[in-house]
């Protein structure tokens, strides 16, 4: 069964065309199998934005669009079998291929699912109605919740009564600000917001890795802070993020970043942490972050490590030398966006130096000690802690000396330390 379908004036966009999605629906097709894309590749074509992923629903279950997909020559990875996903590898591209399905049972955390040829019914058990859009490959468009005009006004709109579906998924009260904060431009939806309130204190039956991946989005989002704000008004915060505590200073970091690095949502969870490195590490547990994600939490959030003002050329190469260049351009940009929400009207020379400091750590390569352990023995000092005591000394003066000496001068160094040591 399935909704009738309603013309789009400018006709399939150029994407469908792509050889690699032609490759995949033309397999479904030698089946006899219907397909049509969904979720974002719809959303952003509509919208006139880049498309990134393409997913595919069909009614044939999985079993059937491995086989199909496999008779015509593609690899098929079984990404989420139970709920009727495989993923279709097309000339090393991959897309994701979803039967169409309806919920047996929820428990907020996971659903229980039965597969289905009914189009309507799988749009109903979706959370918002701009994800209920369906495009078919010739060109028409499969709308029964009106996502079309949802998206159209940037509206966030749960499919149904919003507090079923949250129920249903408590993840969704995650992803209607994560969706609110990408494709929202008015207010958000009364009805959905006020069930996210009500149901707020759901939010810690979410496993870590959930809730991270959706903050996470959301951060990265252009309206970022506006979002958090909101949800920082409707009591979200506390049950998902309790340490969030610098929201101005979020607001200028989406301002230093757009003039510079662009978007980078670890370091803005990081800027918003009101913690030490001990709470950042605790948050990076509970969130599951990776390692990479959790050192730089902790070194964001480290007091000694914090940058209040523009550092001269020289403190910033020895910053970069002691931390790292990423953990330094981190430290910069939060700095900056202290200063911006301090002082919004700074004057040109604190920017342009901000921006300097900035430069240099993006092109500056980090260079290492040009002599190590084998050059001291080799002078005849006996391996053994006297060997790293004299390293230390040297890289201090070459780190005195803003990185400046090369091999030769760093052994003729080492060599007058070697005697000084002998002589006393």
């Amino acid at each position: 069964m399935s909704p009738a379908p309603s013309p789009v004036p400018d006709g399939p966009p150029d994407w469908m065309a792509d050889p690699a999605v032609r490759a995949v629906i033309e397999a479904l097709a030698a089946g006899d199998v219907e397909a049509r894309f969904v979720g974002g590749c719809v959303r952003d074509t509509l919208l006139g934005r880049p498309v990134q992923d393409i997913d595919i629903a069909t009614p044939a279950p999985p079993e059937r669009v491995t086989r199909l997909a496999e008779d015509a020559g593609l690899k098929v990875v079984p990404t989420g079998i139970a709920h009727g996903t495989v993923t279709v590898i097309a000339e090393g591209r991959p897309f994701e291929v979803t039967t169409l399905r309806v919920d047996v049972a929820t428990d907020g955390r996971r659903a229980t699912v039965a597969f289905t040829d009914d189009w309507a019914a799988d749009a109903a058990r979706r959370d918002f109605t701009i994800n209920t859009i369906f495009w078919s490959p010739d060109g028409a468009v499969y709308d029964p919740f009106d996502g079309r005009a949802d998206l159209a006004a940037g509206r966030i709109r749960f499919v149904g009564d919003p507090e079923s579906r949250i129920r249903e998924d408590v993840l969704r009260l995650l992803r209607f600000f994560r969706f609110h904060a990408w494709y929202g431009r008015s207010a958000p939806d009364a009805d959905g917001l006020a069930a996210c309130t009500r149901l707020a204190d759901l939010l810690p039956t979410l496993s870590g890795e959930r809730v991270a991946q959706e903050l996470l989005r959301l951060l990265a989002a252009e309206t970022a802070h506006d979002v958090a704000a909101l949800m920082a008004e409707a009591g979200i915060w506390r049950h998902v993020l309790p340490e969030l505590g610098h929201l101005d200073r979020l607001r200028a970091l989406v301002t230093v970043e757009g003039a510079s690095e662009g978007a980078d949502p670890v370091r803005r969870l990081g800027a918003v942490l009101d913690t030490d490195r001990a709470g950042a590490l605790a948050v990076a547990e509970r969130l599951r972050l990776s390692n990479a994600q959790r050192d730089r939490l902790a070194a964001m959030t480290e007091p000694a490590n914090r940058i209040a003002d523009p550092p001269s050329l020289i403190a910033c190469r020895r910053a970069a030398y002691r931390l790292g260049s990423e953990t330094v351009r981190d430290l910069l940009l939060i700095g900056w966006a202290d200063a911006v929400a301090a002082r919004p009207e700074q004057d040109r020379f604190d920017c342009e130096a901000w921006r300097a400091d900035l430069d240099l750590v993006r092109d500056w390569p980090v260079p290492r000690l040009p002599v190590g352990g084998r050059d001291v023995v080799g002078l005849g000092v006996e391996p053994g802690p006297a060997v790293g005591k004299l390293l230390r000394r040297l890289e201090a003066w070459w780190i005195d000396g803003d990185f400046a000496a090369d091999k030769r001068a760093c052994l003729e160094r080492l060599k007058a330390m070697v005697a000084e040591r002998g002589a006393a």
